[in-house]
């Protein structure tokens, strides 16, 4: 999840930074699939992309993250979750 003052202020390239780095760990990835279609709303402008959730805030930090960034952050963190959990019983079950 990344934060920026514009609309077009590097948040795929934020999050692609962070990404290289917990991949070199052996990290699992997750990240924010089309099937939240928040993304693609056309209502607003907003935040967020396929490689995660994002904000808009402004030059000044002025801007608060609208319902629709809160609901993907929200989606990612449950889908985190759901894999996280996923993983721990494969794990679980050939140890």
């Amino acid at each position: 999840m990344a934060s920026t003052a514009t609309q077009h202020g590097g948040q795929e390239t934020t999050l692609f930074s962070g990404i290289t780095n917990l991949l070199h760990f052996a990290m699992v990835i997750v990240g924010l699939p089309y099937s939240f279609t928040g993304q693609m709303t056309l209502s607003e402008i907003t935040g967020g992309s396929p490689y995660g959730a994002t904000t808009i805030t402004g030059g000044q930090g002025e801007r608060m993250p609208s319902e629709n960034e809160k609901d993907t952050a929200r989606f990612q963190a449950r889908l985190v979750a759901q894999t996280a959990a996923k993983l721990g019983t494969f794990w679980d079950e050939r140890i």
